[in-house]
Order: C-alpha cells, then structure tokens, then sequence
C-alpha cells in the first residue's frame, strides 16, 4: 500500500474489487446497494403518480360527462330524432308534402290503423320504394323504437275520430274489375284528372308511366281512399254523387293497374 495525499493509505486495486463483491455489488447498482434503494423508490413513486392520475381521469379537462356522451342509435328514443332522421325525407318534416304518402293525415291514420302501420314501418312494402327500418327487415331500429315511431305518429297527426264512425273501404284488398270501372271513374275521378287520366284542370295525370312503375297496388288502392289532403285530392267520401262502394274502389284501382303495361 501507498500513503495517499490525505495520509490515508490507498489500498491495492485488486482489494477494492474483492471489498466491493463482498458487499454485494452494490457499487453496480445490485440489491443492497445505494443505486438499488434510490431504484426502488422511483418505481413506488411511479405507480403511485400513476395511481393519482387514474384516479383523476373523471376530473381531466374536456372529458364529456355522462349526460354530454353520444348516445349509440339503439338508445335513442325520442320520436322527433327518430321520426326526422327516418322517416321526415319521404313523408315531409311535418308528415305532409314529401315524396312519399302523407302521414299527417287523420283519414289515412284512421283507416290503416296501428297494427298495419306499425308491420309497414317495421317491414316495409313490397315491390315498392319504402323500405323496412325493424332490425329483422335490415333496418336499423329496435322494436321499441318502431312502436315509439307507430305510436308518435297517431299520437301527433291521428286526431280523435276523424271519420265519425262512418265505414270504410278495407285498408287492403285485391283490384276488382277494369272492365267495370269507367262508370266509377267517370263519376268520382274525370272531374280532375280528365276522362282519360291524363290530367285536368284540377289535377294531374294518374296513368304517367313514371309514376305508376313506383307506386304499389296498395299505394293506388289507398290514394283512391283516403285522397292526398296536402294535394287536394279529397277522399272516397266527398264525390258528387256520394262515398265510393268498396266494389267502385278495387275497380278504379284495377284499371288504373291496367294502365302500367301501356
């Protein structure tokens, strides 16, 4: 050994190695060393910081409160966003003046009735442009929501007895004769669409290919009753000469069916 300039004596290389291994490599940072102690309370302090943070994930700035989350589509149950968002495109934003069928229209409402407009809303209508927005159909909406659509819409537009207790033709049936319809056609339709359907004064044509390749048998069928209020078109009940028969409906529809293939 040699003196050190602090009077102490330095020893050899090889004995502050063989010290230091004896101690457990702590001068590597081993357990039971200095580096190791300093080691092991950075990591306690990291999983604690990390334990406040999560705790504090529901205080973080900009996180939306439960009220403020999205709702996901099967959760919506209000009938204007259901309505609006399914139904107003065809049927007008306030059921009147859309492409398709009116349903604001207490006539209507009255004669198809709840059970049929809701298996229409939930299933659609065949060879026709509505579709069906039940799940089971490939739509989108839940059964609960179809009867929240159903029933919001007779609640909104239905009023209380619109037809008085007077009968009505039968929502659906098959079209009865051509042949025997231009007694009933002259008498109820002539007036405003002309004698040969191509239009009038008062309204317009009824045998125009374009339309009768997208409207249905039934959409025929249930104009022919229930009229087109938005349009003017008055129901079976208000011709000159009195309400339609239910055999004078299913003819007028029949031959306007007729008319497709012309």
């Amino acid at each position: 050994m040699t003196a050190s300039g602090g009077g102490r004596l330095a020893r050899p290389r090889a004995q502050r190695a063989a010290a230091a291994g004896s101690q457990g490599w702590c001068a590597f940072g081993a357990p039971g060393g200095r580096d190791a102690r300093l080691h092991s309370r950075s990591r306690v302090c990291a999983a604690l910081i990390f334990v406040l943070l999560l705790a504090a994930c529901d205080a973080l700035p900009g996180k939306p409160t439960e009220e403020e989350r999205p709702l996901r589509p099967a959760q919506v149950v209000d009938f204007n966003t259901l309505y609006g968002t399914n139904c107003a495109g065809c049927h007008g934003d306030n059921g009147t003046l859309g492409a398709a069928r009116p349903l604001n229209d207490a006539i209507y409402l009255s004669v198809v009735g709840f059970e049929r407009l809701r298996q229409i809303t939930a299933d659609g209508v065949p060879n026709s442009l509505m579709p069906g927005f039940g799940i089971a159909a490939g739509g989108s909406l839940t059964d609960d929501q179809v009867d929240i659509v159903v029933k919001g819409i007779i609640r909104r537009w239905a009023g209380a007895d619109p037809l008085n207790g007077v009968a009505h033709p039968a929502y659906a049936a098959p079209p009865g004769d051509a042949q025997r319809a231009t007694a009933p056609y002259t008498t109820y339709c002539a007036g405003c669409h002309g004698s040969d359907g191509r239009g009038a004064a008062k309204g317009g044509s009824i045998v125009d290919a374009a339309y009768l390749g997208l409207v249905s048998d039934q959409a025929l069928r249930t104009a022919v009753i229930c009229g087109r209020p938005d349009l003017g078109m008055p129901d079976w009940r208000s011709g000159a000469a009195g309400a339609m028969s239910d055999r004078d409906v299913a003819d007028v529809v029949a031959w306007l069916v007729a008319q497709r293939g012309r």
